[in-house]
């Protein structure tokens, strides 16, 4: 009896090992492979770097890079040339290749939901179905007014919205989910709301930071990236400046964090209708963090 407990133990064992390698298998198996994200592009370190420089680069200027939480689709808008306005563009991994693509009609600023089922468009919004995006829907009366101009809106997988407006002196607003229904936009404070040109606001996907351009008085040129931390007690920390190794004497704007939180990415201006997409390790970003009050 003794002897066939241990051969039924030994089998169970074996069964369940045997279980956990297929499991094993079938995760990693899932797992996308290098040239199936980030278009194909060797990371970057803690210098910032042309993303994609061989793909996207042209004479023009692109701007407002958004990535689909799987990082296969890239959303961008380019402007110069026979791009006579801002014109969205997406960059997608199918059929074991990376194709660029229209994607018309609405060009406003991109940004995608942290769970991949809204495309942002400033105060209008595009729901993702199984024939692609949905027509042009709005946001409602809260955030579609004639008095506020949002260029660009972002949202965390809290549900909660920060945006700018140029209608009203370049300012930043933020609007929560309470109690499961969404609270009317609040001006943000002047850990935010200074300086000039503040706009393009991006928030971290579980709200504890909010990155944005401005013009200030100790920025290193135009318009320079900055941070804020949410504090333990819901206020928002001084405005960091993101450093000299972002930051330079022409504009830097459009900063965003890629989906799985590895990698930063925004935009530097030459003038005109002349821009590239950088990117960055995004480790820079805990270095930064204050210990929170």
């Amino acid at each position: 009896m003794i002897k066939n407990n241990s051969f039924l133990l030994i089998l169970f064992m074996l069964i369940l090992n045997a279980c956990n390698q297929k499991e094993h298998k079938v995760k990693a198996s899932d797992s996308p492979k290098a040239e199936e994200v980030y278009l194909g592009q060797k990371p970057p370190g803690s210098t910032p770097v042309l993303f994609a420089p061989d793909i996207i680069q042209t004479e023009h200027r692109e701007a407002e890079a958004a990535f689909s939480p799987d990082l296969k689709e890239f959303y961008f808008r380019r402007r110069g040339g026979k791009y006579k306005n801002n014109t969205l563009v997406v960059i997608q991994y199918k059929d074991n290749e990376w194709t660029e693509s229209v994607v018309p009609p609405r060009a406003g600023e991109p940004f995608i939901s942290p769970d991949g089922k809204i495309l942002h468009l400033g105060s209008k919004y595009r729901e993702r179905t199984s024939d692609g995006w949905s027509e042009v829907k709005s946001l409602g009366p809260l955030f579609d007014r004639e008095d506020w101009g949002i260029m660009r809106l972002s949202a965390s997988a809290k549900g909660t919205y920060v945006f700018d407006d140029y209608k009203s002196n370049d300012v930043i607003r933020i609007s929560t989910i309470k109690d499961g229904k969404r609270q009317a936009p609040q001006m943000m404070g002047p850990m935010i709301n200074t300086g000039e040109w503040t706009a393009h606001p991006f928030i971290a996907p579980d709200d504890s930071y909010i990155i944005w351009d401005s013009e200030r008085e100790n920025g290193y040129g135009d318009s320079d990236l900055y941070i804020s931390f949410k504090q333990k007690d819901g206020s928002w920390s001084n405005a960091i400046n993101l450093g000299d190794k972002i930051n330079t004497e022409v504009p830097e704007a459009y900063g965003s964090v890629s989906p799985d939180g590895k990698y930063f990415f925004f935009h530097r201006s030459y003038g005109g209708d002349t821009g590239n997409i950088f990117w960055v390790d995004a480790q820079f970003i805990e270095a930064l963090r204050p210990k929170l009050k």
